[in-house]
């Protein structure tokens, strides 16, 4: 909420038209993100008349501060209504950068392209603002993107799949 969709916005102002449709995904309990996303596609629809967008809801995978165990269930039960939302939009690419709402997109993207449903490539940009160790949502799709962008050097170092462009937001 907030700072993640903020750099995610700046990510996405750089890309061409093309990328449209653009589905955005929000945890329920996010209520500061779809004014941030609405108004960046007002502006957007300025200069490309043909813009496209959509916003859609899962349950969140974890709260802040919620206890390892629950969050395991929580998360089961995000990725379970994201499989038939992963399915409906069958999404070309998945652009992520951090927030616990992108796990289970992102694995409901995985298990699609594993049963040779859709094939989604799955593009994650850390936060800026991980210096030295990776986040949670980012130790788990280190494993399952099929690019892992990182914007601190001794990150790639530990890291020696992701990919180092520099400071990108």
């Amino acid at each position: 909420t907030g700072g993640h969709t903020t750099e995610i916005l700046r990510l996405l102002s750089c890309l061409s038209e093309s990328y449209s449709p653009r589905h955005y995904v929000l945890a329920d309990s996010d209520k500061m993100s779809e004014a941030k996303i609405r108004s960046f596609e007002q502006k957007r629809a300025e200069t490309f008349s043909e813009s496209q967008f959509s916003l859609d809801r899962i349950p969140r995978s974890r709260e802040v501060r919620q206890s390892w165990v629950s969050s395991v269930l929580t998360t089961l039960y995000s990725i379970l209504y994201s499989l038939p939302l992963t399915y409906k939009r069958k999404p070309d690419l998945i652009l992520c950068n951090g927030p616990g709402t992108c796990v289970p997109v992102c694995l409901s993207a995985f298990l699609l392209g594993l049963l040779r449903i859709k094939r989604t490539v799955i593009v994650y940009v850390e936060s800026i603002c991980r210096v030295e160790t990776l986040s949670l949502s980012g130790r788990i799709l280190y494993y399952f993107s099929d690019y892992f962008i990182v914007q601190w050097p001794d990150l790639k170092k530990k890291y020696p799949k992701s990919v180092y462009l520099g400071r990108i937001v």
